[in-house]
């Protein structure tokens, strides 16, 4: 099993290559316009005399070398010299923005921040101490409820028939809507001011540890109950229909006839078998609740990985925005590498053939 998992992981190494080099590739076709006017803007100051054209192409080419942009993007680059003699090719070697920063990368240097010169793996770094309370929580809670749900629905049909619209009903509703909801609803001071609305709010340096980490977790109720309640109907009609697929095949009515409960069979016999179909989608919930973080991050002003990429796409600052990218993309792998350890793990049919 072991050995599966490694050849596994070790095939997926070509395809973040191609992903993270596609995203860096694309970035670097982006406009830089608006990046050099700030840069520019706070690295000239002359008062009130007019730059000249010279002094501002000179700043100009300062800050394209400062900001590493002044190299070639890739091994080679392609011009056109004429209509007759076609595209022309030319070879610029190892001096480029690309293998640079892969160098880098290997290294386990992300570079820095184009807008404070930060190192990006601070900023990451602190980002995901907000991002990932927030989805590692949203994702137990899914899971768990997605459980207890499907198994309470199995034992009461009346129930199931109730549930089950609602949950349809829930699904049509994009991830803003429900934030923005919860947000009007239960942080709003003309209906019910129950919960914060933005932030973590202003904690006092006399405040215990037990009381920090209480009002950490009170203003994550919001953020966490959005991202639950979006994930819960793909997550509940799918292994409710498993369930019931289930419930219809010979050895469940085998058990029944040999006295087993139902609750029984349920749990010891057919949750295990209806589980195989539903443990991508189990896998898949980490990289989808990091993805919604970004929306979720944003309404309810939380200073986490989708702050962080909001401000980068808006000012271009590209390597931020290839960290956030990369970091989402390794964990949206590593979760097919997990599902295939699942599978191995519930279904021994398969173990003969690794």
């Amino acid at each position: 099993m072991l050995r599966f998992l490694l050849i596994r992981l070790l095939r997926l190494i070509p395809t973040a290559w191609g992903i993270i080099s596609i995203i860096f590739l694309l970035s670097r076709t982006l406009p830089t316009d608006q990046l050099l006017t700030q840069a520019l803007g706070e690295q000239i100051d002359v008062g009130s005399r007019t730059i000249t054209l010279a002094e501002r192409q000179a700043a100009e080419q300062a800050v394209r070398h400062r900001l590493g942009l002044d190299e070639p993007i890739f091994y080679f680059s392609v011009h056109r010299a004429s209509t007759i003699t076609g595209p022309k090719w030319q070879w610029n070697g190892l001096q480029n923005q690309y293998h640079r920063w892969w160098r880098n990368l290997l290294r386990g240097e992300l570079g820095r921040s184009f807008r404070d010169n930060r190192p990006v793996t601070d900023l990451l770094a602190e980002a995901l101490g907000c991002t990932l309370p927030l989805t590692l929580l949203a994702a137990a809670l899914a899971v768990a409820f997605s459980l207890w749900l499907a198994l309470w629905m199995t034992q009461h049909p009346r129930g199931r028939a109730f549930l089950l619209p609602a949950l349809y009903g829930l699904d049509a509703l994009p991830l803003f809507v429900v934030a923005l909801l919860l947000l009007y609803l239960f942080a709003n001071p003309d209906v019910l001011p129950i919960f914060p609305a933005y932030g973590f709010g202003n904690h006092e340096l006399s405040d215990s540890r037990w009381e920090l980490v209480g009002i950490y977790f009170y203003h994550l109720i919001l953020p966490v109950s959005s991202l639950v309640l979006i994930t819960l109907p793909s997550l509940i009609a799918h292994l409710d229909a498993s369930l019931q697929q289930e419930l219809e095949t010979a050895y469940v009515v085998t058990a029944r006839a040999k006295g087993l409960a139902f609750w029984q069979v349920v749990r010891h016999h057919t949750l295990r078998n209806a589980l195989l179909p539903v443990v991508t989608l189990f896998t898949d919930l980490l990289p989808a609740l990091v993805a919604g973080a970004v929306i979720v991050e944003v309404i309810f002003a939380l200073p986490g990985m989708g702050r962080l990429l909001a401000d980068a796409a808006a000012t271009r600052d590209y390597p931020v925005l290839q960290a956030g990218v990369l970091l989402i993309t390794l964990i949206r792998l590593l979760s097919h590498v997990v599902a295939d350890g699942l599978y191995l793990r519930i279904d021994p049919r398969i173990r003969p053939h690794v």
